[in-house]
């Protein structure tokens, strides 16, 4: 960079791209994400979907965002952004608000023409004075620059505006002095299939970082320290394509093809979407009609012997609740993977909660256990699929995974993995003696209470299963009222007994504190980053963050034992508070909770805890 330039040097940065829902801010924010992620920074994003599908252009209700935070010791995409691009007026008046104090606003100041004013419900032609910012205004004519630098590409003029959000996202990368040949590269495949749609983003970018070089002295740019990450291969990856990775790996490790049997549901489509692409690796995705076909189709397919899911959210968990109590009374290995969003019915579709948990729990007839893990992080979808798949089936159990749209669409740096650094799953296969001398029963219980799972059309062990209660040995149908209250113990014991086979809670933080900062799922960067401060200002607080929930690690109780107030922070009305109650009685439990769609703020939490701690 030259010489004169103010440049910032930074631990991390927080960067909030703005505009329409078809102005591309979800790719230009992913792409510097991956370039970032590339350079050694640790990433993690937020994209905050309209819940409008195209609200008329320009519009308030039509804004989408994608904020990222990159840099050292990242946990959070921020609470508060350093830069922020608002490709027209509704944008600003929406996200001005997420701007730090003297941070960088860059505007295309060709979409702020009285029209689009009118538009966004300004009161007066003068936005930023109206919305009383004070930050570093770049007025950036990125309208007018795009279709210059495409004025001989042949390009229609919708083609070409199209192109805008490249041209920001070049600005951007010179901002951050991120290199262009990585944005290059994301773009070419983006675009293999078009080669002149390539070219003519190719040409925008590098006149977008032109452009930055022109305006060296006007604004602030950025360097950014990077951590010494293992060694490996890095890639930025959003926890539904890692959820499905790690279903991927686990029908690796246990032998057996992967099915998914899924119907489309705002924010979980993604996973079918990546496993219909892998036909290469024997995946069977199938999109069914409806969700009760989904996790029917699944129970069929781990009758067969196959590693079965299905994917929903919400509104789709509640349709599944039937068949999933199919499979906990069959007891077949399933994977119910339910991405979180806003309720009840159809509610807020692209925004997060944790408001399906007593569903997960308890939303079932009868007595009905399953187990329940959450991941924390985008790239702990991974290894948390991976382990919903290995405790189905090592316990021949359906198993709910509870991610949820924050994690779900957000995205971390993650290094892949090494195939050597899982474990192998190890199939409930019958054993070859028992097949051989006609002893096998389906269902003879092996050590931890699950029973054996063999492949449809293994000689000697035809069989069959249904939802009518079973005789603990045989399978067949029993009515018998003691055999019935045996089974329903038996069923609860064989999940109970899973907290042998998962790690341990752990804590983080200060080692004498006597209050405890709780948290489950994909709220874990923001708690942990909470907690932190909170320790930085002097408080005594620990931190421990649960993934596994049905059933709790074995040490639950002996952990959170030891603090004298233990807070439960979620996005809900305070459900794990409530199951952690109901299981340990003499637990002072305080709590956190916000139900608005939207992630927690660290600074909120940190205000909550505080004044928490304090009466």
């Amino acid at each position: 960079m030259l010489e004169n330039t103010n440049v910032k040097t930074l631990d991390k940065v927080v960067v909030r791209f703005s505009g329409d829902s078809g102005d591309g801010m979800q790719l230009a924010g992913n792409i510097f994400t991956n370039v970032s992620a590339g350079l050694g920074n640790r990433v993690s994003t937020f994209p905050d979907y309209p819940a409008e599908i195209r609200a008329p252009q320009g519009s308030l209700g039509g804004v989408s965002g994608f904020q990222v935070s990159v840099g050292t010791g990242v946990y959070t995409p921020g609470d508060t952004c350093d830069v922020l691009i608002a490709m027209n007026a509704a944008a600003l008046k929406t996200n001005h608000r997420f701007l730090k104090p003297g941070g960088v606003i860059i505007v295309d100041i060709d979409s702020f023409k009285e029209a689009d004013l009118k538009k966004a419900q300004y009161a007066t032609d003068r936005p930023f004075e109206e919305l009383g910012i004070k930050a570093q205004i770049v007025d950036v004519p990125v309208t007018t620059m795009t279709k210059a630098a495409l004025a001989d590409s042949g390009m229609d003029l919708k083609s070409i505006i199209k192109c805008r959000n490249i041209f920001a996202l070049g600005l951007v990368c010179w901002l951050f002095d991120r290199p262009l040949e990585a944005a290059l590269a994301h773009l070419h495949t983006k675009f293999a299939k078009k080669p002149a749609v390539y070219e003519a983003n190719a040409k925008v970018l590098q006149a977008g970082y032109d452009y930055g070089h022109n305006i060296h002295a006007s604004v602030s740019t950025y360097r950014i320290e990077t951590e010494d990450p293992k060694p490996g291969v890095y890639t930025d990856i959003n926890g539904n394509t890692a959820t499905a990775w790690g279903l991927i790996m686990a029908s690796e490790k246990s032998g057996r093809p992967l099915f998914l049997g899924s119907y489309p549901i705002t924010p979980a489509t993604d996973i079918l979407h990546e496993l219909a692409k892998r036909k290469d690796l024997g995946v069977k995705a199938c999109q069914m009609e409806d969700e009760i076909a989904g996790v029917c189709s699944a129970i069929g397919a781990s009758f067969a012997g196959d590693l079965a899911v299905t994917s929903t959210s919400g509104p789709g968990l509640a349709l599944k609740s039937e068949g999933i109590g199919l499979a906990v009374m069959a007891e077949l290995p399933l994977v119910v993977i339910d991405v979180q969003r806003g309720g009840p019915s159809t509610g807020l579709p692209t925004k997060t909660e944790q408001t399906d948990l007593m569903q997960a729990l308890y939303g079932r007839n009868g007595e009905s256990p399953v187990a329940v893990v959450a991941p924390a992080t985008p790239t702990d979808c991974f290894t948390m699929a991976f382990e919903a798949c290995r405790i189905a089936v090592e316990h021949t159990t359906p198993v709910i995974l509870l991610s949820d749209a924050f994690i779900g669409n957000g995205s971390s740096a993650w290094r892949i993995p090494e195939a050597s650094e899982y474990p192998e799953i190890k199939t409930p296969d019958v054993p070859a003696e028992l097949l051989a001398d006609g002893s096998w029963r389906p269902y003879m219980r092996r050590d931890n209470l699950g029973r054996y799972w063999p492949v449809a059309g293994t000689e000697g062990a035809q069989h069959r299963l249904g939802g009518l209660e079973k005789d603990p040995l045989t399978g067949a149908i029993s009515t018998d009222g003691e055999n019935h209250e045996k089974m329903v113990e038996l069923r609860r014991e064989k999940i109970a007994r899973i907290a042998d086979d998962i790690p341990a809670l752990e804590v983080v933080g200060d080692a004498d504190a006597d209050t405890i900062l709780v948290g489950w799922g994909g709220t874990y960067g923001h708690l942990r980053t909470a907690a932190a401060e909170l320790c930085r200002e002097g408080r005594k607080v620990a931190f421990a963050h649960f993934r596994y929930i049905n059933p709790l690690p074995a040490n639950t109780h002996e952990v959170l034992g030891k603090y004298s107030r233990v807070i439960v922070a979620e996005l809900n009305t305070g459900m794990f508070a409530d199951y952690l109650q109901s299981k340990f009685a003499d637990l002072r439990i305080s709590r956190i909770n916000k139900i608005q769609g939207q992630p927690f703020s660290v600074s909120e939490i940190v205000e909550k805890a505080a004044k928490i701690m304090e009466d």
